[in-house]
């Protein structure tokens, strides 16, 4: 059987639908399982050990070029060569776990006779159902998206007990990773907390005084070695905590999606909005908080038993207090 995921971004979303290949690949054990994902999210696929194949997407690329003359002749040749090898691939079911138009048209190119994806009343674009045949109403139960995402595997005859993640290491990543630690001083018996202050949106990130206060706590009080994480145009926020404490927290370097893989898997604790390094860490089984302002903690929040998702009372990210990160986070080390 051939079996086509869907699932194209972002990050954090594509984390949260990894034990989806999992619960599939156990079941089906000699199916041909293809994820399609959008070319920035490709990385966190790659050499994954549950898919056969993966198809990279760029419609991010695909929205820039379409108002030039020129760029819409390029993308309508992509569209149709991209189309042309998912027609190829003869795939029997397609499971759309993105619930947009787009995905719902990638899922449609699949030409599978069985498409699989959510009731219109929880597709973010209720349009996406018009291209599935098979839609899936998740049951009450199913609150966090994980959740959510395991209950589309229903028709196929697969319910999956808990929710598996596998994501493979990279030798060459740990032996940086680590020569970067060394020469920071960072031995193995030090207790390393990870703070990424970025998000994707400025409403999604809490406040870089709040981060800083807890940084402080947490080297004084706690004892722990703090590291803090930064992405693309990040950096700011990150050099901006380690001015407002005295505890010289250290700033990670710039990092592929592999060695930020390692830089969680060592560390005891991470702290973040609701982003994708985050979601990455509680992946790993690192002990992980998530704080939360204008999304909802319970359905979006790090999944597992050692992650906290904390709510902020009025929607904003500010209202969160230090104080509460920091209680939570020495329940989580301790």
């Amino acid at each position: 059987m051939k079996i086509a995921i869907v699932k194209l971004s972002s990050l954090g979303d594509v984390l949260h639908a990894l034990p989806v290949a999992y619960a599939l690949r156990r079941h089906f054990p000699e199916a041909h399982l293809t994820w399609i994902v959008e070319a920035r999210e490709l990385a966190i696929l790659k050499d994954h050990p549950d898919l056969d194949a993966v198809v990279p997407v760029d419609t991010r690329l695909w929205r820039r070029l379409i108002w030039r003359p020129a760029g819409a002749v390029e993308v309508g040749g992509k569209l149709s060569r991209l189309t042309e090898r998912i027609r190829r691939a003869r795939f029997d079911v397609a499971i759309d776990l993105q619930g947009l138009i787009k995905s719902g048209l990638l899922t449609a190119y699949t030409g599978a006779p069985l498409r699989i994806g959510f009731a219109f009343a929880h597709c973010r674009e209720p349009l996406n159902a018009l291209f599935t045949n098979r839609r899936v109403t998740p049951p009450r139960e199913a609150v966090h998206i994980v959740e959510q995402y395991l209950s589309l595997l229903a028709p196929l005859g697969v319910r999956a007990a808990r929710p598996v993640w596998e994501l493979p290491s990279d030798p060459r990543a740990e032996q940086r990773i680590e020569e970067l630690l060394a020469e920071q001083g960072v031995k193995p018996r030090d207790r390393l907390v990870a703070l990424n202050p970025g998000a994707g949106r400025p409403s999604k990130r809490w406040p870089v005084e709040h981060f800083a206060r807890v940084a402080e706590r947490l080297a004084v009080e706690a004892g722990a070695r703090v590291l803090l994480l930064w992405g693309p145009a990040e950096e700011t926020m990150a050099r901006s905590i380690a001015a407002r404490t005295t505890a010289r927290p250290l700033l990670a370097p710039p990092t592929t999606i592999p060695e930020l893989t390692v830089l969680l898997r060592r560390s005891a604790l991470m702290v973040a909005g609701d982003t994708g390094p985050l979601h990455l860490a509680a992946a790993l089984g690192t002990p992980s908080i998530g704080l939360y302002g204008p999304t909802r903690a319970e359905r979006n929040g790090p999944y597992g038993p050692r992650c906290r998702g904390l709510q902020s009372p009025n929607g904003t990210m500010g209202a969160i207090a230090p104080d509460a990160v920091f209680a939570a986070a020495l329940e989580l080390l301790e």
